[in-house]
């Protein structure tokens, strides 16, 4: 296992635990993971919830990002769309495989492919994320919402 995986694992956020994401691998041109479906992210109606796919692939997309930042900055999601293709049955194993798009100063762009254990394509998720540069100017207030 690489130190550079092991950091990883250990800065995973609260919710990406709580949903069982396992990262893979992990490097600047490719974030392999997996998730189990189980119930208590289940839509009601045997298979993984909507969210839970894009909650998976926004953070490992996400990290694909932080992992391309010049120092000192962060990153957030700026947009995200989910293409849903199939079901992922309580008990099986969500694949995730996210590669960038584009790798620019003020964004990057991923797009995570969602597998089944057989290779099936159970959703697509294209996300932008925006560079956060710490010295960045504030946005101009809206006077009207003072």
């Amino acid at each position: 296992m690489t130190d550079l995986l092991e950091r990883c694992r250990s800065h995973m956020p609260p919710f990406m635990r709580l949903l069982g994401i396992e990262l893979v691998s992990v490097a600047e041109d490719k974030i392999l993971a997996r998730m189990l479906a189980r119930e208590e992210i289940g839509n009601g109606y045997g298979a993984l919830h909507g969210g839970a796919y894009m909650a998976f692939a926004d953070y490992i997309g996400a990290l694909g990002t932080i992992l391309n930042l010049p120092k000192g900055c962060t990153t957030t999601t700026l947009e995200s769309k989910t293409n849903f293709f199939a079901p992922a049955g309580f008990g099986q194993v969500v694949h995730g495989e996210s590669v960038p798009l584009h790798r620019g100063r003020r964004t990057m762009a991923w797009q995570t492919r969602l597998t089944n254990a057989d290779g099936r394509l159970l959703a697509l998720v294209t996300q932008t994320q925006m560079v956060l540069t710490p010295n960045a100017p504030a946005p101009p207030q809206d006077p009207s919402r003072s």
